[in-house]
């Protein structure tokens, strides 16, 4: 007869660790922030929180007075799409390197606005070879945009971006990076890294809810977008930037409360910096490769690849990605599936408020889980 499972160990009234890429667990200093009185979007009070947030957006990115940020009301997909519609022209084409599900989704989204695309396909997991990059570019002067996801979260994998930069650069190209999964937890410097335009968001490595998004480019390419005619109504990036920038004001109606929440949250990430977040979600993801790995578990990606934030694993024998799921949720630990077609994996993300003891706790449950199913299997 199989032994009784250990009980679950008492956790934190009402805490549910996310574990999941995003959204994430936020501070309390972030979460009070939610409790903005209600507020007209064109008051004083609204139109100062729009401003010092696009300001301090601008700095997580690395960017200086040359720089603005256009704040968008929705997910980071939202600003994905006001940034491909609106920044590449008529005639433009744009190379699409993909290497998991999001550099797929950024072709669809192009597709979508009849922008031609030159499809750079890697395969999932694989690494970017920007030598690759380097001959699509050289051998076709049609190209005029460069289109990279630096954290592609289906599979833990960060791309070079410093490298794509230079080589984007090098072939006087335009550089759009979707940094959604990135921004406040990996290096990243619109300047250094040659970014022209930065897609990023509220609810992941910067630690706010969801509910709003942005664009990060020069000001000088913002106002050169009048030129380029809309794709959209409501994503027109030259519009949101012309009313933000120069009436003062937000073109729609923007999440006041999400937005006091977020303005917390980046006061926060610029008080850490994107080192020590970096070190932080790192050995917070270290402790659970080493803990899952010494349970038997593969992980998908070797070190030199992953992002810090975010880990695929193999699935424990013989279980369903459900069957662990659910076990795991009922002990206060959300995880993610896989989105690759086929594969039996999982996903365990460190992004957000998550604490070492967070980390013991789950390897705790994830022990309990595999044990009650085994017996349950006999």
């Amino acid at each position: 007869m199989s032994p009784s499972p250990a009980p679950p160990e008492p956790r934190p009234q009402d805490r549910v660790v996310l574990m999941n890429p995003g959204p994430v667990n936020v501070s309390e200093e972030v979460r009070a922030a939610l409790t903005l009185p209600d507020l007209c979007h064109r008051e004083p009070e609204a139109l100062a929180l729009m401003q010092r947030i696009r300001r301090k957006t601008t700095r997580v990115c690395g960017g200086d007075d040359r720089y603005a940020a256009v704040l968008l009301a929705g997910s980071g997909t939202t600003a994905l799409e006001a940034a491909f519609s609106s920044v590449v022209p008529a005639d433009g084409r744009v190379l699409v390197i993909d290497n998991g599900h999001y550099g797929e989704r950024l072709a669809r989204i192009l597709s979508v606005h009849g922008i031609a695309v030159e499809h750079l396909t890697f395969g999932w997991g694989t690494p970017v070879d920007p030598a690759v990059v380097e001959r699509s570019l050289a051998g076709d002067p049609s190209l005029t945009h460069v289109a990279l996801v630096h954290h592609e979260t289906s599979t833990g994998m960060l791309n070079p971006l410093r490298e794509i930069g230079a080589v984007t650069a090098r072939h006087g190209r335009s550089l759009a990076v979707d940094a959604i999964s990135s921004l406040g937890a990996e290096e990243f410097d619109l300047v250094a890294d040659g970014v022209d335009w930065c897609v990023g968001t509220a609810n992941k490595c910067l630690e706010g809810f969801p509910g709003v998004s942005f664009v990060v480019g020069a000001r000088e390419r913002l106002a050169a977008l009048e030129t380029v005619p809309a794709r959209t109504f409501s994503l027109d990036l030259h519009r949101h930037f012309v009313a933000q920038e120069h009436d003062g004001v937000p073109l729609f109606t923007l999440p006041l409360q999400v937005m006091a929440a977020f303005d917390t949250a980046l006061d926060l990430a610029l008080r850490e910096g994107t080192q020590q977040r970096h070190a932080r979600y790192t050995a917070l993801a270290e402790r659970l490769r080493d803990g899952l790995a010494e349970r038997g578990l593969a992980l998908r990606l070797p070190p030199e690849h992953r992002a810090s934030s975010l880990t695929a694993f193999a699935l424990p024998d013989g279980m369903t990605y459900e069957e662990l799921h659910d076990g795991l949720k009922a002990e206060g630990f959300v995880v993610y599936s896989t989105q690759a077609r086929g594969e039996r994996e999982f996903r365990l993300s460190t992004m957000g408020h998550i604490t070492g003891e967070d980390i013991t706790r789950f390897l705790s449950a994830y022990d309990r889980v595999v044990t009650q199913y085994a017996g349950a299997a006999l």
